[in-house]
């Protein structure tokens, strides 16, 4: 009796433990993240960069700007979003014109000063893969690739791959939703053959039909779908490397799609891209004991830096920024955002001066004579 006692005691300690709130992160322990993102640019499909824009990109210069800004941890790119990879001698072809081995050598150079350097993937947008696989995607739509068996094939072993070849410390995930998901009103699907083929995978049954399909079914099948994909994800990157980081950024945490899956209570460190300090706060309620919080500054979603860092802080959460190059490949030095009162700056550039100071453990009035 004594004995079954114990084990329920025991038991019921480990229930309680795997229902403990996030950790709220310390000063020492706060994610200071940021990327120049190499997804926006001219000639490509969608709006995305054009293949081998940027490929001259030095990785020493821009280790060298993320180690001024006062970064723990660099996002950059294993494949952006037109389907072309960041290092050489890999599964997916490299960026057109690639100059230096570039995530590789981020990488290596980014470990001498005690900097994690986290790869970047593009679950749903992939022009390449649009281009090469009409039949398996919704043409003439970015960010519309339906989450089929052979597109998971590919997009695991890409994954795979780039962790293997550049030791990179982790990757984010990007719009992980199907097609058209996130936010609500969630579009019909179209069926494309390939859905339906995933339809009888996932649900069990034949495909009853377009007009058959109820509401309850599709969001069932696309709860299903979202679960299938993280499974595998998770799996290849944990056995590729098993302390791999997977960071996922979402504008919609809380969209119907990731009900019921493992996907936030398994995830290690998870971004509210809308960046509001309301919907990062209860996101606590949504992840797993060991999954980091972060929040997200970026001229796109309107939040206030001088606002949301300091609440951030306060909240325990972790912080990063992103925004497109204006200086070749790069941003201006470091220097020119602590040189400006954070008063005279605005957009992305009023976000860096306040992540400068912050990452730097600089007051907000401080200003570089």
């Amino acid at each position: 009796m004594e004995k079954n006692f114990i084990v329920l005691c025991l038991f019921v300690v480990g229930l309680c433990g795997a229902c403990k709130p996030a950790p709220k992160a310390t000063d020492e322990s706060l994610i200071k993240a940021y990327d120049i993102d190499f997804n926006w640019g001219e000639g490509g499909a969608h709006g995305f960069a054009r293949p081998g824009l940027w490929a001259d990109a030095n990785p020493e210069d821009h280790v060298n700007w993320y180690a001024a800004l006062g970064c723990n941890v660099i996002q950059s790119f294993a494949v952006s979003c037109n389907g072309y990879a960041w290092y050489k001698d890999g599964l997916v072809p490299e960026q057109p014109g690639l100059k230096y081995d570039f995530l590789t050598e981020q990488v290596r150079l980014a470990r001498k000063r005690d900097m994690k350097v986290i790869g970047y993937f593009c679950v749903s947008a992939n022009n390449k893969w649009e281009e090469d696989h009409p039949d398996l995607c919704y043409q003439m739509d970015g960010q519309q690739i339906p989450l089929t068996a052979t597109y998971l094939d590919y997009l695991c072993a890409s994954i795979d791959d780039a962790i293997r070849k550049t030791d990179i410390d982790g990757i984010m995930l990007d719009w992980l939703y199907n097609p058209g998901g996130g936010r609500d009103p969630l579009p019909p699907f179209r069926w494309l053959p390939c859905e339906q083929e995933m339809y009888v995978e996932l649900m069990g049954e034949d495909f009853p039909g377009k007009e058959q399909v109820t509401s309850e079914n599709e969001l069932a099948f696309r709860r299903k779908a979202i679960g299938r994909a993280w499974k595998r994800i998770r799996e290849t990157a944990k056995h590729a490397k098993s302390d791999c980081i997977i960071w996922l950024t979402a504008y919609e945490v809380n969209s119907k799609e990731y009900e019921g899956n493992d996907l936030l209570k398994e995830i290690d460190w998870l971004m509210n891209e809308s960046g509001d300090a309301a919907t990062t706060e209860a996101m606590y309620k949504l992840v797993g004991a060991h999954t980091r919080l972060i929040t997200c500054l970026a001229n796109w979603n309107g939040q206030n830096p001088v606002e949301i860092v300091p609440a951030a802080m306060k909240q325990g959460v972790s912080l990063y920024g992103f925004t497109k190059p204006v200086a070749g490949s790069l941003m201006p030095p470091i220097d020119y955002y602590l040189s400006h009162s954070i008063d005279s700056l605005k957009g992305d550039e009023l976000n860096i001066a306040v992540l400068a100071r912050t990452y730097n453990n600089l007051p907000l009035d401080y200003v570089k004579k």
